[in-house]
């Protein structure tokens, strides 16, 4: 949101694969920020935004190329904080007079730097005798400082690891503070913006309801809103939160393509229908998705399939209520961004279940979208500030195309049943073994390969089943969860047992790096 009463902050992105980890870290310190690609912050849109500190990101590019990305000039002349990160150091450097080398001084992971004088934005560093430990990520490296910077901290292979111009408040890092393994990295980023640039850090997600509230109000009007309901956390947020701001204009519509988790909606329809008295469509159209993904193998396909018929569901059921204005979606931030490359322009690896950047000509409603600025941890946040049940804020996200994702290959009924079962028991036992709230994500993946077994005095030939779980705080990076072998054995046995079809049960070891942008 960009409320004229709240601070904000500008991150100008350059395609670093941890951007978006920049604007959590500023978040989790209360304050408001966005992020914008490079080649569309130019100086009208930086007046605009009236950032009170700017952020420029790392890169994949080298300043010593003719045709390397720089920052709009106004972002030097505006008379606020600024912090370069990494490529954003080093186009500090180049465009205010310094001179940045390439090829002849590399760092890679982990680090130690040491404190050159002391500066407010080392607060909190340095307690041990010790170095600090920090992220390196550059080939490319400051040469020659501009004139009125010096040196704050070093490390071996970057004397000029944290340099500023305290007069201007300019800051620049060769390293990447917004990683975790920068361990004090959040604290340097806080010192900057509540030390440096003196933000307060006034953004709150009750703050947040209230504006937003006001804006679904200010752009809806009079007009009626259809809110397509996924199960998931994200469009029941969306959905609460929309029906706080006009009431009864709001219908929403839980479409039910048959491959939703277990019971999944009953709960749906007992927690809109009974607990919010929201109105509510329960639409089974399980044998119209069914049916059109018959024979499909290919992901994206089946992705666009499952997209395509939504809208179109959608669609139908305003007519029959009479016609819609709005559509309202759960689309986060991540996915805004997502859509939008700052190097390349549109990413292609778009979550094609999302409609950022627009609906089918065709369709004349317009979209609401809430949780826009917002990141998964944060729609959990308004969901409890809006008085959602913890359990079901508390859910694993579970992405529209549900479990055709789950499901390599082809789709089937059968399929579909199978893996439901499966990864019903897999849920429960996290549950029973206190684990659920302790992953972020977990699921079962039937794959499309078939092993022979022995069960009892019968040789068997079906299906192996993965289990996955990982632990992240955005989704933006993960790590495999590292459950007990009791655990797993357990598990394993259970669905061997009570799940007909499956007689091999694998634990899927999988991590997300940064800038991955799916990996269900």
């Amino acid at each position: 949101m960009t409320e004229e009463k709240h601070e904000r902050a500008l991150i100008i992105d350059f395609g670093s694969q941890v951007t978006q980890l920049i604007a959590r870290r500023l978040r989790e310190s209360g304050v408001y920020c966005e992020i914008h690609p490079f080649n569309k912050a130019d100086e009208t849109f930086i007046r605009a935004y009236d950032p009170q500190a700017i952020i420029l990101s790392g890169g994949p590019s080298s300043v010593t190329w003719d045709d390397s990305p720089r920052a709009d000039a106004s972002v030097f002349e505006l008379g606020v904080p600024v912090l370069g990160i990494c490529y954003g150091q080093q186009v500090m450097m180049e465009q205010l007079g310094g001179r940045v080398e390439s090829g002849t001084s590399r760092e890679f992971g982990r680090a130690f730097i040491d404190k050159v004088v002391d500066d407010g934005i080392l607060n909190g560093l340095f307690d041990g005798e010790a170095g600090e430990q920090v992220w390196m990520s550059h080939g490319d490296h400051v040469a020659e400082m501009a004139p009125g910077f010096g040196v704050i901290a070093k490390s071996p292979g970057a004397p000029y690891a944290v340099i500023a111009n305290p007069e201007r408040k300019f800051y620049g890092t060769q390293f990447h503070p917004e990683v975790v393994h920068t361990l004090n990295g959040s604290k340097m980023l806080r010192n900057f913006t509540h030390s440096v640039a003196g933000l307060k850090g006034d953004w709150t997600m009750a703050a947040y309801r209230e504006e937003a509230i006001a804006k679904i109000r200010e752009q809806v009007g009079t007009g009626r809103v259809i809110c397509g309901l996924s199960g998931g956390v994200d469009s029941s947020v969306a959905a609460v939160l929309i029906h706080e701001a006009i009431g009864s204009q709001l219908t929403c519509v839980y479409v039910d393509h048959g491959l939703m988790r277990m019971n999944e909606s009953e709960q749906v329809v007992s927690l809109f229908r009974e607990h919010y008295n929201i109105p509510l469509v329960h639409v089974d159209a399980s044998e119209l998705f069914l049916g059109k993904l018959a024979g499909v193998s290919d992901p994206e396909r089946k992705r666009k399939i499952i997209g395509g018929l939504f809208i179109d569901v959608f669609d139908d059921e305003a007519k029959k209520i009479g016609g819609a204005d709005f559509l309202a979606q759960g689309t986060l931030y991540p996915d805004v961004i997502e859509s939008v490359s700052a190097i390349g322009g549109p990413s292609v690896t778009i979550k094609s279940h999302h409609n950022v950047g627009g609906l089918p000509e065709r369709m004349k409603m317009k979209l609401v979208e809430p949780l826009r600025d917002l990141f998964k941890d944060e729609v959990r946040a308004l969901g409890r500030e809006l008085g959602l049940p913890d359990a079901f804020i508390g859910r694993h996200p579970f992405p529209g195309p549900g479990l055709a994702i789950r499901i390599p290959g082809e789709i089937t009924r059968e399929k579909a049943d199978t893996l439901r079962k499966a990864d019903a028991i897999y849920l429960e036992e996290l549950h029973k073994h206190g684990l659920y709230d302790k992953i972020w994500q977990a699921f079962a993946v039937l794959l499309p390969v078939n092993t022979v077994g022995v069960m009892g005095d019968e040789r068997t030939y079906e299906s192996v089943l993965a289990l996955r779980a990982v632990t992240s705080t955005d989704g933006m990076t993960a790590d495999y969860y590292p459950f007990e072998h009791d655990f797993l054995g357990r598990t394993a046995t259970r669905i061997i047992n009570e799940v007909k079809g499956v007689n091999r049960v694998v634990y899927d070891i999988t991590s997300k790096p940064p800038g991955t942008i799916e990996w269900e």
